[in-house]
């Protein structure tokens, strides 16, 4: 036993620790291990135990157990409902407070939710499919004097794809004509349609590689047939009601009939694929013979696409290199060298090279702007609830005296944190149902309004609650609940004791130089976009409207022409292929005078009748204008042509023989007209030349007297009407169609000057609370400096100054920034403004104004207290 070392129950060593008195404990405890150790001598250890038992049992009684902490009688429940309470008065009562704190968290909160709905929406695009990453699209690479990329092929190259190689599981092609005039019968009348996303050619494997299931006929059969179609439940629905769809018949442009055989499921909204009526691609022959021949290799239709689900193991790259040698096969002297690539499904919504809807880049952008504006509704929330400590520096004070601990309070303000987020999510939801419409509008999409039903948003709003909590409570929290009850009760609590100035600084700067960059970059893309409407083009585009033709007859053509210009307010007219400025254009090689190999620049082919000249205003330089004719016999070519044949002398041109499509279009240079932008700012001026085919003529090009234009449309149309009565009246006026190729910057202004309100306001809320900070710290000072005889302008500037110092830092953050990324921006346009002072000038004033305006309330009502008054709160 005298090798034993006396140690009591540990059990009831800690029962004992548990409930004395701290300021009891150590000499009581000190008191029990002396009898302990006296009664181990003497009794030995098993009664020594028992006597320890029965002390430490005796001493638990009143006096010497530990007082109850604040609310130990209260069940978890009633004391969170009390946190909640008191909390939710505390709210209530500094309603400017919460009420700003829930605008900023609202706003954030919803455009996050949105960015989310949106970010996910783009990501699950086609991801639907079965053996999706072995779905790839070929796609064509063109080396000419640049590379230009194409999202068609050849229409043969599919078919040698399948019959000459075993790298695909299944092949298909399908060729896309998009805004086409449908016409059926229902009840007896002939109904016509123009369906935007047209109708699709389309080989019947088409279908073994993508997941859309049909509801209705045989899929082996569907499309096996010449003339048939699929069409989706939608179609169904729109064309025939309730009607079986089946055995029905539809005609494109009332000459080509389909008669329905399947009915497809309705498109995901999530998928590329967009046309809704597919039909049987052996009907290519009818539509366009040489687009659908196995020798169509001399060029590229838009539309015209290639898939391929690859067998396990195949590699991208080996498929390449096997069409590499068809290029040489059946392109030898084409100096437009073609390379074809294969493109993986998950990559075809985000290529914008191969008209990808959205860039990868703009994804991480709209996280980043997601996050950006979270990030700064947090740091305005930590802004505001420093700046109200010193309304709540005695009331933690003397909850501290009345024995709250740390932790309770701090319980107490993650409470009240979390309360402003939960309510800020439930209007955020609410408002984001709202918006939900009119962000597929803007961003062409088809989310659905009901995206709570979403399981994945659910878990992110959930996230985002907590997130919310912890990122803005955590700091007011940990500053509010450190204060020393001593000074918190006196009010003599310090700069650092409050959060310092610092770090909000720091947070202003760069809240305002995001807010500044955000508006150089509207500054400029206004600039940009008034410059490309006001810039001169090279031709007359207003008051002139484009009419489809509705027949392919000469007779009838010219026929129509000379009544339109029989119209009092038709002023000229011009058949032609399209607009001098036009996304549709035809691009060809050309072989210049004596030369016999083509040039190695693409032509722009402008295929019009002797008045396409004075209808457009193109300005002729040398020469004389083309001889009226249905075939072509002569040529006008354009600046950019001469300089691209290194022909200086205009005259010199004149005479020189050109051969276009592959020789079968020949004529001699007769004119030269001033350079003319064929397409958007985007790009430089093409060689363009003007030439007379009758057969490729698709549109009435009408001058209409601008101050009877709309009465001299109803008769253009009616006139169009009676020639035509079976078919739709379609036009487009050229400075309509010219807007159109800007449209991608419209949206990205509406984009950023919408996030640009968004972070404005939110950057307001955090000067908001700087200022309630500093008027808060500096009352004593105001009322001392206007005892002492200090004007209001002197105290204004005292506050005034500290923003002005916040802006400039901000500004020299900004403007290098801005200029950088603007800069970058306007290199996609070959005609573009100058970057100049006064763009980076406006973006200071403005932040100066809207600094003054978001401060000057407080500022001036502090400035103009009444001394008495500020010293005795103080």
């Amino acid at each position: 036993m005298k090798n034993q070392q006396p140690s009591p129950p540990k059990l009831f060593v800690s029962f004992f620790r548990w409930f004395c008195h701290p300021r009891m404990q150590d000499y009581i405890e000190g008191d029990l291990w002396e009898v302990y150790e006296r009664n181990f001598k003497t009794l030995g250890k098993r009664k020594a135990d028992w006597k320890f038992i029965l002390d430490v049992l005796l001493l638990f009684r009143p006096g010497i157990i530990r007082p109850r902490r604040p609310y130990q009688n209260l069940t978890p429940y009633g004391m969170y409902r009390s946190y909640f309470k008191i909390g939710w008065r505390t709210l209530v009562r500094n309603k400017e407070y919460t009420l700003i704190n829930i605008a900023g968290l609202a706003l954030s909160i919803t455009c996050c939710i949105l960015i989310f709905v949106l970010v996910k929406h783009h990501m699950g695009f086609d991801d639907f499919h079965q053996d999706k990453d072995r779905i790839y699209r070929v796609v064509t690479e063109q080396h000419r004097e640049s590379v230009s990329y194409v999202n068609s092929v050849p229409s043969p190259l599919g078919m040698v794809l399948r019959e000459n190689h075993t790298y695909g599981e299944k092949v298909a092609r399908m060729f896309h004509e998009a805004n086409s005039v449908i016409s059926f019968e229902r009840n007896g009348q002939k109904q016509l349609i123009k369906e935007p996303q047209g109708f699709a050619f389309t080989e019947p494997e088409f279908f073994d590689i993508f997941n859309f299931p049909l509801v209705r006929g045989n899929m082996n059969t569907a499309l096996s047939e010449p003339n048939t179609a699929i069409v989706t439940e939608r179609i169904a629905r729109k064309y025939f009601g309730e009607q079986n769809p089946i055995g029905q018949v539809i005609t494109y442009d009332n000459f080509l009939p389909f008669t329905i055989t399947g009915v497809l499921k309705d498109l995901p909204g999530n998928t590329d694929i967009k046309p809704e009526i597919f039909v049987s691609y052996i009907s290519l022959k009818d539509f366009n013979s040489w687009l659908a021949s196995d020798d169509a290799w001399g060029g590229i239709t838009g539309g015209m696409y290639c898939y391929t689900k690859l067998r396990p193991g195949v590699s991208p790259t080996e498929v390449e290199l096997a069409l590499q040698p068809y290029v040489k096969q059946h392109r030898p002297e084409s100096k437009n060298v073609h390379h074809y690539k294969l493109q993986a499904l998950s990559a075809v919504h985000f290529d914008g090279r191969y008209g990808g809807a959205m860039e990868k880049s703009d994804i991480g952008i709209l996280i980043a702007i997601g996050i950006f504006l979270l990030l700064t509704a947090c740091v305005n929330f930590v802004n505001l609830a420093t700046a109200q400590a010193l309304k709540r520096s005695r009331e933690v004070g003397v909850r501290k005296v009345l024995g709250s601990f740390r932790a309770q309070l701090f319980g107490q303000f993650i409470l009240e944190t979390a309360i402003i987020a939960t309510v800020s999510i439930l209007i955020a939801l609410v408002v984001a149902f709202v918006l939900v419409p009119y962000v597929n509008d803007f961003f062409s999409t088809q989310i659905p309004v009901n995206f709570l039903s979403d399981g994945t948003l659910v878990l992110f709003i959930i996230g985002l609650a907590i997130l919310i909590t912890l990122l803005a409570g955590c700091y007011p929290a940990f500053i509010l609940t450190g204060f020393k009850p001593v000074a918190a009760l006196k009010g003599k609590l310090s700069m650092q004791q409050l959060g310092g100035f610092n770090t909000r600084r720091s947070l202003i700067i760069m809240q305002f130089a995001i807010s500044q960059v955000l508006i150089i970059g509207v500054i400029v893309i206004m600039n940009q976009l008034r410059f490309t409407k006001q810039a001169e083009l090279g031709f007359d585009k207003e008051s002139i409207v484009m009419v489809k033709l509705g027949s392919d007859s000469l007779i009838t053509m010219q026929t129509l022409k000379n009544e339109f210009l029989r119209l009092p307010g038709v002023e000229k007219v011009s058949l032609c292929y399209q607009a001098p400025a036009s996304d549709n254009s035809w691009n060809n090689s050309i072989r210049f005078g004596s030369d016999t190999e083509e040039v190695g620049f693409r032509t722009n082919m402008k295929l019009a009748d002797a008045d396409y000249l004075s209808t457009f205003d193109l300005e002729l330089l040398a020469g004389r204008n083309l001889t009226p004719s249905d075939t072509v016999r002569e040529m006008v070519v354009n600046e950019a042509m001469l300089q691209s044949l290194g022909i200086t002398s205009y005259e010199d041109a004149l005479g020189e023989m050109i051969y276009a499509n592959g020789g079968n279009m020949k004529g001699p240079i007769v004119g030269v007209v001033r350079n003319f932008h064929d397409r958007s700012l985007h790009e430089g001026i093409s060689a363009a030349l003007i030439t007379t085919a009758s057969t490729m003529y698709s549109n009435f090009a009408i001058k209409i007297n601008g101050n009877s234009v709309s009465a001299t449309l109803n008769e253009i149309q009616q006139l169009w009407e009676e020639q035509y009565p079976d078919k739709m009246f379609e036009y487009a006026f050229v400075d309509d169609s010219i807007a159109q190729f800007y449209a991608a910057e419209e949206t990205l202004l509406k984009g950023i000057q919408f996030f640009s309100f968004i972070a404005i306001f939110i950057g307001c809320l955090g000067l908001y609370g700087l200022i309630s900070f500093m008027v808060s710290q500096k009352t004593k000072e105001v009322g001392i400096r206007k005892v002492m005889g200090g004007g209001v302008g002197h105290i204004i500037w005292i506050f005034g100054q500290e923003f002005v110092r916040l802006i400039i830092i901000a500004f020299l953050i900004a403007a290098p920034v801005g200029w950088w990324f603007m800069g970058n921006w306007l290199q996609d346009f070959e005609f573009k403004i100058q970057l100049d002072i006064w763009t980076f000038a406006m973006a200071m004033g403005s932040s100066l104004l809207i600094a003054a305006l978001t401060v000057g309330y407080q500022v001036i009502r502090a400035a103009i207290v009444n001394p008495a008054v500020s010293l005795k709160t103080e």
